[in-house]
């Protein structure tokens, strides 16, 4: 069964990444990157500055931080695309296909800045403080379409809380079976770990988010550092490997682009997810003065998963090794190569990451589906009823096979893109407004812009922003 189904699945997938995906992604990333005049190049060390600015901000009631909200996005973000991910698209599509990645990732970082910006135009607040907001509030408040609002809702609830989840789950079980642990035991663990934390709702998964993240990033930067200063004289070989196979467009699993390209472009918007509406649910829910901050603090999300993150297990992967006559992949490769450098504790040292990386993922997934139940429906049924299911999808993607939760994540990846990248295209210019607004007051030396949402072509369909709130949702009823 789990053949045929996986068969059909990658059929759907050749037509639509050969044929549409690709095209509409670095379209839209070139067209935004024009468009805000290279925001995603001009304004990292502003990036830098919010994220570091925000980072331990005290918040009122169930709001959110703009930190505690890049710490969300990150932990969705920082999984184990990075590490598994990585790995097998090294060995479909060689040393080339992080090329593309990086590519996917320059031009995502705009695309990124211009969707959480619009999540947090959009953003809608709540009676008990806090804010939600996402691409199914900018499609229905913006766009003035509720039906594409559910479609997109219902498409991010399935594939975050359920699709990714068991990619996520598969990852973590493939890592501790080569320990001896079976994957049924690890599914059943990670299942009923799930369970007690997204009962405890979104103030309880940011705060677990806030606390993951920069230990396991760390932890894992810092081993991978240390695999490449220890073979320090072998980076110049990695960098002719990755920029020579690059336009190496070797049919063989790639369908029109090739090998190299389509898999650089697949798992690198898979590990930072710029253009497929997830991010934004998060940022949205941050308290911000200005909508660009949010904007700018997530893309330099895009640059920390892929230019860090991912190429750090890129060069584990390319150094350590020959990953063509392993025979492995994914995660096992990762800690074969590990085991070679740094003896056999490795293993059980890239087993602990793998653990927090999974485990802030299925979190920070789950976080997206929540906000986007919560559009369809208030009746608490229906959010228990996902909450069951995410719990569930956690044990059957830790049993599954390696190959189908990989194709069906990317068969969802690109729906999404599909519908998040046509909203957010048809709204641009809401975003490169509220740019030149925040890059206006900075130059007349405003330190901390402040929104109104009168510097907008259109104030139809916002809930927010009025004159001089810009934090506390409690005070949403003036509005």
């Amino acid at each position: 069964m789990q053949a045929q189904l996986n068969a059909a699945i990658s059929m759907i997938n050749g037509y639509l990444w050969d044929y549409l995906i690709i095209f509409i992604l670095i379209g839209a990333g070139l067209y935004f990157t024009f468009t805000t005049k290279f925001v995603q190049i001009r304004y990292l060390g502003e990036m830098i500055r919010l994220i570091a600015s925000s980072a331990g901000e005290k918040t009122e009631k169930n709001h959110i931080s703009s930190f505690q909200a890049f710490c969300v996005t990150t932990a969705s973000r920082v999984g184990v695309g990075n590490i598994a991910g990585i790995a097998i698209a090294v060995v479909i599509g060689g040393p080339g296909a992080i090329f593309w990645m990086w590519v996917i990732a320059l031009l995502g970082a705009s695309t990124g800045f211009v969707e959480c910006t619009l999540a947090q135009i959009y953003k809608k607040p709540l009676a008990n403080g806090g804010f939600y907001g996402g691409p199914a509030y900018y499609i229905r408040q913006g766009l003035k379409s509720p039906g594409f609002s559910v479609l997109f809702a219902v498409l991010i609830t399935i594939t975050f809380g359920w699709i990714y989840n068991s990619v996520q789950a598969n990852t973590l079980a493939a890592s501790l079976v080569t320990l001896d642990v079976p994957a049924h035991i690890t599914g059943g663990i990670v299942a009923v770990l799930i369970l007690f934390i997204v009962f405890g709702g979104l103030s309880a998964v940011a705060k677990v988010a806030e606390i993951l993240v920069p230990v396991m990033a760390f932890a894992y930067i810092g081993t991978a550092l240390y695999v490449m200063i220890t073979n320090i004289t072998q980076l110049p070989h990695v960098f002719y490997s990755i920029f020579s196979h690059a336009f190496t467009l070797d049919a063989a699993g790639g369908g029109l682009f090739g090998a190299v390209m389509m898999t650089g472009i697949k798992r690198g918007l898979f590990s930072n997810e710029a253009g497929q509406g997830s991010v934004p649910n998060a940022a949205a829910t941050a308290t911000a003065n200005h909508p660009v901050e949010q904007g700018l603090i997530q893309a330099f999300g895009v640059y920390l998963t892929t230019f860090i993150i991912c190429t750090a297990s890129a060069f584990i992967v390319l150094i350590i090794g020959d990953y063509t006559t392993t025979g492995l992949t994914g995660v096992a490769l990762v800690q074969h190569n590990l085991a070679q450098e740094l003896g056999p504790w490795a293993p059980y040292a890239m087993a602990l990451f793998i653990v927090m990386f999974s485990f802030s993922s299925l979190v920070g997934n789950y976080y997206y589906g929540e906000i986007n139940i919560t559009h369809l429906t208030d009746k608490k049924i229906y959010l228990n009823l996902f909450r069951l299911g995410v719990v569930a999808m956690s044990y059957i993607g830790s049993v599954a096979s390696l190959e189908l939760v990989w194709n069906a994540a990317d068969l969802f990846m690109a729906l999404l893109v599909l519908t998040n990248v046509t909203a957010i295209v048809l709204l641009n210019k809401q975003a490169v407004a509220a740019l030149a607004d925040y890059v206006d007051q900075k130059r007349r030396g405003i330190k901390v812009p402040v929104f109104n949402k009168k510097v907008l072509p259109t104030q139809e369909g916002l809930v927010w922003w009025g004159d001089g709130q810009t934090t506390d949702s409690s005070a949403a009823e003036k509005h």
